[in-house]
């Protein structure tokens, strides 16, 4: 089975290789946020449950191979429910998007938001509130 695995992410990764930036479009506000991020000074990780060859591929894509300082690889840490919960149960703030699960098993996990997309208004909301308690004009 690991064979078969290894076979088929290498052939998706050479069958997208090059049709991967023509179809692949960011999550709406996505580079507004990534924006946000870099002019607060943050930093940046990607966390992931794909193999490393697929995650580099798909940062690349987006073009955002210098944007992170880290890419965290594991299992079921990413969007998924289980990775949120690691994230809550951590002690981190996680911002969910309503993209691939349920929302009632999101809302589940405790999140401290649930956003549509990288352009709604509760997640801009929220970073503003952040900006006021800073004392960010």
């Amino acid at each position: 089975m690991v064979g078969f695995q290894l076979l088929r992410n290498s052939l998706l990764r050479t069958l997208l290789g090059g049709i991967t930036a023509t179809f692949l479009h960011p999550i709406d506000g996505l580079y507004k946020l990534t924006k946000w991020v870099e002019d607060h000074g943050l930093k940046q990780a990607a966390v992931t449950n794909a193999p490393k060859p697929n995650a580099e591929l798909m940062i690349s894509a987006l073009g955002l191979s210098d944007f992170f300082d880290t890419v965290v690889l594991g299992r079921r840490q990413n969007d998924s429910v289980s990775g949120i919960k690691a994230g809550v149960a951590a002690g981190m703030p996680v911002v969910g998007l309503k993209t691939r699960n349920p929302e009632h098993l999101l809302m589940e996990a405790k999140l401290a938001l649930l956003i549509k997309d990288y352009e709604d208004p509760k997640l801009w909301a929220a970073l503003e509130e952040l900006d006021r308690k800073a004392g960010v004009a």
